[in-house]
């Protein structure tokens, strides 16, 4: 995957999840999202469109370029990853995991993202793990 900066992977990442539940971009849906202004939002359109990951055009509309979607798929997919380690094995509340899935997805090694994928797929294949994790989990529970 082409190296992005934090900021170029949230704009991709909530453009991605837009287009996955509404089926468009709008300048008003990503100024929201990212709780910036609507302005800052078509200055960074304007700088990703110059590098060739979206398509836009002012008071238009806004679409990921096959490259912009490429990133944008792998940037969600390594939230998704992270957020159900958290949850799933860890036990950590949805809100809580999906502001750290938020934090630690912009900076974790492509390897170090990998192996805790197939990790997360392997416990969830061997209900023995999986049984175990989740005794881990209560026995937490009772020592709060």
């Amino acid at each position: 995957m082409r190296k992005s900066s934090k900021r170029e992977e949230e704009y991709l990442e909530a453009m991605y999840i837009l287009v996955k539940n509404k089926g468009v971009i709008r300048v008003k849906d990503l100024s929201r999202i990212l709780n910036v202004k609507p302005a800052s939002v078509v200055e960074y359109l304007d700088k990703l469109a110059s590098k060739g990951l979206v398509r836009y055009e002012k008071y238009g509309s806004i679409t990921l370029t096959k490259e912009g979607l490429e990133i944008a798929e792998e940037i969600y997919r390594r939230h998704v990853a992270l957020k159900e380690f958290l949850t799933l094995i860890l036990g950590v509340p949805k809100d809580i995991a999906e502001k750290d899935a938020c934090y630690i997805e912009h900076g974790i090694h492509d390897e170090t993202l990998d192996r805790l994928v197939k990790l997360v797929e392997y416990f969830k294949r061997e209900q023995k793990i999986m049984d175990m994790i989740k005794e881990w989990r209560r026995s937490i529970e009772r020592s709060k």
